[in-house]
């Protein structure tokens, strides 16, 4: 699904995204807390949060994400998303929350991404 389509179906707005008509979102994880998306996620895959501190876009970066999606009416500073921009990470804003915004995106065909595994103690 490109990004354009899934900013109209979230009723949201695409920031910092000259090139976004090439961004094909196919996966997507959703959390708030920075270690489960550091943890359990994988690569190139699209994040739905609702956190805006400094720390998102850098773990982002991290995992090559290839979007971030902010739930919830958020929105990082103007400082952050230039940040965003100069690393070339498209972010959308919704004011859906995150249950919606899963919900309609796995209804399009937008798959969970495959956890990575988490280390067991023994």
């Amino acid at each position: 699904m490109q990004l354009t389509a899934v900013a109209q179906l979230l009723v949201g707005e695409i920031a910092n995204g000259a090139d976004v008509h090439d961004v094909i979102i196919d996966r997507a994880y959703a959390a708030d807390l920075l270690s489960d998306v550091l943890a359990l996620t994988e690569e190139r895959t699209t994040l739905i949060t609702g956190t805006i501190s400094p720390q998102v876009i850098k773990v982002a970066d991290i995992l090559n994400v290839i979007a971030i999606i902010f739930v919830r009416g958020k929105r990082p500073s103007a400082e952050l998303i230039e940040y965003a921009r100069c690393l070339g990470i498209p972010l959308v804003f919704t004011e859906k929350t995150m249950f919606e915004t899963c919900g309609l995106l796995y209804a399009r065909g937008v798959k969970p991404c495959k956890n990575r595994p988490v280390c067991q103690l023994r």
